[in-house]
């Protein structure tokens, strides 16, 4: 607890799955629409059609990548506390 407070454990890199998650939903339910939405249109369905085909499949992976960078950054501070903490020992 006493690190917690002192701000030497993060809870960021929790939140930052929680939000990964949530940004799938919606890039899931986006495609989704995007998809429905194209059987309603005259003359470009196709176009949107697809367009929320190649949504569905990269719209996870971009929020994968993006998350997977905000963690990097967490990652890289705790080794650099750990060799710190190692020198200083």
């Amino acid at each position: 607890m006493d690190d917690f407070l002192k701000f030497r454990k993060m809870i960021t890199p929790a939140i930052i799955q929680v939000l990964f998650w949530i940004g799938v939903v919606v890039s899931v339910v986006s495609a989704l629409v995007i998809m429905g939405a194209s059987f309603g249109s005259y003359g470009g369905g196709v176009g949107t059609f697809l367009g929320g085909l190649v949504m569905l499949v990269l719209g996870p992976v971009v929020v994968r990548i993006y998350c997977e960078l905000l963690i990097l950054f967490f990652r890289m501070n705790e080794t650099l506390t750990e060799i710190k903490d190692n020198l200083a020992k």
